[in-house]
């Protein structure tokens, strides 16, 4: 082959290349581009092993000009090969919105046998900045080569995370991106195919769909808040990484693995196992529907089946109304199985717990305090959030009590909580004091797992029934009970006291027996 695919994709930092060498001057990573101010340049050296086989080759420049305010941006580049223009003051069009390819024919006597070199230069004039996202080329005889090749390079990453922004529908005005929260995804079913288009729905009615860039570098689409109003959404990506890399462990425990089952031919038969995760920052998701850059499409519907065991779900972070710090009776102390507590100076407090991450629950536990029985909880609500924001009452009591100090008491919701990250504890009375005072609380995640139904299309072919069912996670091995320090000292202090006590009553008996 005389000119192997050539390619240079700067959405990725440091630059996926391909018979390329990269040199920039005044140019810098701009999150999924190298950004160009004027004057700068961007020179990529790449080998030709004989060009007479090369009837002509096709350049493909991707890149966009920054707007100025409402008016679009002045970018002119220069295109060179070994020095000689290929194009002059060209304007990229596109008006600042999306990256457009700019498609050049190369003649073959530009090209030499050994080391060309392709310059990318911005106008010394330039008004604005230019986002230049990749540089591919190509025998006219290869035409996409590099296109392909690129891809499946980028397949091997499969986790994607994108800086998003919302605009409200029908606002055309460029100031009115408004930041959104992060998005972190990840589809595979074994089939190494970027994907071309993504819609999912959250738990609490949100809605979003959106169509990627064929490198992955940026998204475009819609999003619908849980009242119905719409938003333009947009992205770009921040990192791409294998599985399970770059799976912090907020998004990590959105993760849903499945083994699935095909339905076609009158039955039902294994396939491979898929992974899905679609973390936008607000819900958990129920729905998610793809296609990929193959034509393969398909739909999962989530269901909530028997899971493992139920364990304590890990709180990241508490903060009360009001707290005792002083004396270091904080929120805190909440959390760290201690014998120390929270206090509050009010008899109506309110407690607003993070979790590590999102989390169906099914109870959640109180621990009374050392001392002072009237300033026990009696009366209080618990509420669940996906964002911190909007809020739904779970549980309600009235009226209750604890029978001694340090006493925990589970209280079990009516239906699993939905998966909400955020929980609130609305004390509305205590049994009489003036202030309000806990040892402990913990949440416990349900015995729940995720199955789904759906469908699968492979490109050219009609839709067959699509199942999956949760795939085992490993017993974790026996490890010995694990007692908080506090506790332990505390407990060993207890323990020590009343050898003590015994050891003096055991003395008395034996001097009254000797005096008898």
């Amino acid at each position: 082959m005389s000119l192997q695919a050539t390619f240079a994709d700067f959405s990725v930092d440091p630059a996926r290349l391909s018979n390329a060498v990269v040199r920039h001057d005044r140019a810098e990573f701009g999150g999924s581009h190298l950004t160009l101010g004027a004057g700068a340049t961007v020179t990529l050296d790449f080998e030709v092993a004989d060009p007479e086989d090369i009837p002509e080759a096709t350049l493909t420049v991707t890149a966009l000009v920054s707007r100025l305010g409402s008016a679009p941006g002045h970018a002119p580049i220069d295109v060179l090969i070994q020095g000689e223009a290929l194009a002059e003051n060209l304007t990229v069009p596109g008006g600042g919105d999306l990256p457009q390819d700019n498609v050049f024919a190369v003649p073959a006597g530009m090209l030499k046998p050994g080391t060309n070199t392709l310059e990318i230069r911005a106008s010394a004039e330039a008004r604005s900045t230019l986002r230049l996202y990749r540089i591919t080329l190509d025998s006219i005889d290869e035409r996409g080569a590099s296109e392909r090749a690129l891809a499946a390079l980028a397949a091997r990453n499969s986790v994607f995370a994108y800086r998003t922004e919302l605009r409200a529908a029908h606002d055309s005005s460029a100031t009115s991106w408004q930041e959104a929260p992060r998005l972190v995804f990840h589809l595979d079913r074994d089939e190494h195919s970027l994907p071309a288009q993504l819609g999912w729905r959250g738990e609490d009615g949100t809605e979003s769909a959106i169509s990627f860039q064929s490198n992955m570098s940026d998204f475009h689409g819609c999003h619908r808040t849980a009242d119905g109003t719409a938003y333009e959404y947009r992205g770009r990506l921040t990192g791409g990484w294998s599985f399970p890399e770059g799976l912090e462990e907020t998004s990590a425990a959105g993760l849903h693995r499945f083994r699935t089952e095909e339905g076609h031919g009158g039955g039902w038969h294994s396939s491979h196992e898929l992974r899905v995760l679609v973390d936008d920052g607000v819900a958990p998701v129920e729905r998610v529907t793809w296609r990929d850059q193959r034509g393969n499409s398909g739909v999962v519907m989530l269901q909530t089946v028997p899971g493992e065991a139920a364990t304590d779900a890990r709180v990241a972070d508490v903060e009360a109304s009001d707290e005792f710090e002083e004396v270091g009776e904080t929120a805190d102390n909440l959390l760290n199985g201690s014998r120390s507590k929270w206090l509050a100076h009010d008899d109506a407090p309110q407690l607003h717990f993070t979790l590590a991450h999102s989390a169906v629950v099914t109870s959640y536990t109180l621990m009374s305090a050392n001392d002072s029985p009237d300033r026990d909880p009696r009366d209080w609500t618990l509420e669940g959030s996906y964002d911190g924001r909007t809020w739904t009452r779970l549980d309600s009591r009235a009226g209750e009590t604890f029978n001694s100090r340090f006493e925990t008491r589970e209280f079990r919701l009516r239906a699993p909580a939905s998966g909400y990250r955020h929980y609130r504890l609305d004390i509305t009375r205590n049994s009489g004091a003036i202030e309000t005072q806990l040892a402990r609380v913990r949440f416990v995640e349900g015995a729940v797992g995720r199955a789904f139904t759906g469908y699968y299309q492979r490109h050219n072919e009609g839709p067959i029934g699509y199942r999956g069912t949760p795939v085992p996670t490993p017993a974790p091995a026996s490890a010995p009970l694990a007692i908080p320090a506090p506790l332990l000292a505390a407990d060993l202090e207890a323990a020590v006291q009343s050898l003590t006590d015994t050891a003096q009553t055991l003395a008395a008996l034996a001097s009254r027996l000797r005096d008898s």
